[in-house]
């Protein structure tokens, strides 16, 4: 069965208030989309990258100027992830396959956990990354707010990997606020039960610059 990945690449990074996109700022020396690339490079499918329509070219320079090589394809990212998804998926043709969904700006994910997701995809029809939460949490509404036990709640990161039917029939319905993952698009459309597998603090996902410090150091550390 083929392994797919979409590396969802689309935002404009304004939190971070730089001159580039979040996903061209420098890491380690090579922009953090290059790092985010190459750690899917073993896969035995297709690697495609959403990106904003007007930052093609910006790409298409750093590739050129970092002689980054690996093969992967473009896909114009939308108005929202969900979006930016749907407009990948146009670019997969085979319908026995498995496709991972990750965040872009998550260089620090490890091979391990990719082939983890892969493996537990194989098995069990999907896999979601996720962390246990290591701090107290409220319910906080129109009435205040109030104690909820946080083992019954967990962090959810990316890489998701779904086979290509349960995401094609997702992203086939009317997108929806509440989709913030595709986990959240998939359980809606199909009803599937979601598998989680734990994944690693190390995946972080950059949105300030605090974040790409961090990750940097990281990834120094590792080398």
């Amino acid at each position: 069965m083929k392994h797919h990945v979409i590396i969802t690449a689309g935002g404009s990074g304004t939190r971070l208030q730089a001159e580039l996109p979040k996903q061209f700022l420098l890491l380690s020396g090579l922009p953090v989309l290059m790092h985010t690339v190459k750690k899917f490079s073993a896969i035995s499918g297709k690697i495609i990258v959403t990106l904003p329509e007007n930052h093609f070219n910006t790409w298409k320079k750093l590739c050129s100027a970092y002689q980054f090589e690996i093969p992967h394809e473009i896909a114009g990212g939308g108005e929202s992830r969900f979006h930016s998804v749907k407009s990948a998926l146009e670019k997969i043709t085979d319908e026995d396959s498995l496709v991972a969904v990750h965040d872009g700006v998550r260089p620090a994910v490890s091979e391990e956990l990719i082939q983890k997701i892969f493996d537990a995809a194989e098995k069990n029809g999907n896999a979601v990354s996720f962390l246990p939460l290591s701090e107290s949490i409220r319910r906080v509404d129109e009435k205040g707010n109030s104690y909820v036990d946080r083992k019954h709640f967990v962090s959810i990161q990316t890489p998701q990997c779904f086979s290509i039917r349960a995401l094609r029939k997702a992203y086939a319905q009317t997108f929806n606020e509440s989709f913030t993952d595709d986990a959240a698009a998939v359980e809606a459309a199909t009803g599937e039960k979601i598998f989680l597998v734990e994944g690693e603090k190390e995946n972080i996902k950059i949105t300030t610059m605090e974040d790409l410090i961090v990750v940097e150091q990281l990834m120094s550390a590792q080398q």
